[in-house]
This record gives C-alpha cells, sequence and structure tokens, in this order.
C-alpha cells in the first residue's frame, strides 16, 4: 500500500498540470478570437490620421522615402517624428503607402475635398525628380507637375500591371514623350 502513494501523488500532481495548461490554452484561444472579431480600423483613415501628425517637410520626406522603396527608413522617421510606437508606425506608414494622402496644413479646412482628377496637373514651387534604375540602365523625371503622390500612383499603377496607364500619366505630369514615358515606367514594373 505504502508503495502505491507516490505514484498516486505524482498521477495527481500531473493530472493538475495537465488541466491548468488546457485551462490556459482555452483562455488564450478565446482572447485570440475576441481579437480577430475585434472591429479593424479602416486603413484610409488611419491614413488620413497619421498624415495629420507630420510637418510638411515630414511628409515629404517620408513620402520621398515610400516612393523609393525604402519602408524602413520611412518606419523609422515616422516613428522619429510622432512618437507612435514602432507597430503603430509600421501600420501608418503602410496605410500611407497604400492610401496617399495629400499634406494639408493643420489649419485647413476640414470641409475642403481635393479632388482626384488628374486632367489638369497643377504646378508646385519645386521640381521634383523622379530616378528608376534597373541593372545599368537609369532614367530621370524632373518636373514641377509631380509630387510624391502623383509619382507614388504611377509607381502603383506600373507595379500593378497597367503600364499604359502609367505612362499616360506621367506624361501627363512631366514634359516627356510616350516613348520616355514608357522606358521609365518599364523600370518601375518588377
Amino acid at each position: 500500500m505504502e508503495s502505491l502513494v507516490i505514484p498516486v501523488i505524482i498521477l495527481t500532481v500531473v493530472a493538475a498540470g495537465v488541466a491548468l495548461a488546457a485551462r490556459a490554452i482555452n483562455t488564450r484561444q478565446a482572447a485570440v478570437k475576441q481579437a480577430g472579431t475585434a472591429l479593424t480600423p479602416d486603413p484610409v483613415e488611419v491614413a488620413r490620421l497619421a498624415a495629420a501628425k507630420l510637418s510638411e517637410d515630414q511628409h515629404r520626406r517620408l513620402y520621398a522615402l515610400i516612393a523609393q522603396g525604402q519602408a524602413m527608413a520611412a518606419i523609422k522617421l515616422y516613428y522619429e517624428s510622432t512618437g507612435d510606437g514602432l507597430r503603430a508606425s509600421r501600420d501608418a506608414v503602410g496605410a500611407l503607402a497604400a492610401h496617399p494622402q495629400p499634406y494639408r496644413s493643420p489649419s485647413a479646412e476640414p470641409a475642403e475635398v481635393e479632388s482626384d482628377d488628374d486632367d489638369t496637373p497643377q504646378r508646385f514651387p519645386y521640381r521634383y525628380r523622379a530616378i528608376a534604375s534597373k541593372g545599368d540602365v537609369t532614367r530621370e523625371v524632373s518636373s514641377n507637375m509631380l509630387n510624391d503622390e502623383i509619382y507614388g500612383r504611377i509607381r502603383t499603377l506600373a507595379r500593378s500591371g497597367d503600364t499604359e496607364a502609367a505612362a499616360n500619366a506621367l506624361i501627363r505630369h512631366s514634359d516627356i514623350t510616350i516613348k520616355q514615358a514608357r522606358e521609365f515606367i518599364a523600370l518601375l514594373d518588377d
């Protein structure tokens, strides 16, 4: 009888451990399931709020990094500029890249709606340089009708496979020929 006491104690401890582990797993799965059903924030709203936290210079530099494909540098810039956490900075930069936002000064009217129509390009007080390269081939477009947002849209069109629309948008916002635009876009669509 004494020889059975120790195995019974061990068996009881193991059963209690298994029961606690099962309870912890169930609690964790319930938390994950509940987090999965929680409302995810609208990425357009995330992008709008993220853009509002940036100064004009920070906004321009951030979109320049996004346009150059330097996501880590863009996240670092956003992180240092806003003081948001690293995960929030990553999410904000991702939303800004997917849903480009124009810079709005803090005093701008919120009711002011900007047109998405690219038929009449606006001229900016600075010349924007867009550079694309692949291997030994490098092309540059310089125009005062381009900015980070427009160039981002052109890159998105090129990468999604709509090269003709990207080339047409590029010639609408610069003073280059369709042939030059197609050569430039060909370097972007990888």
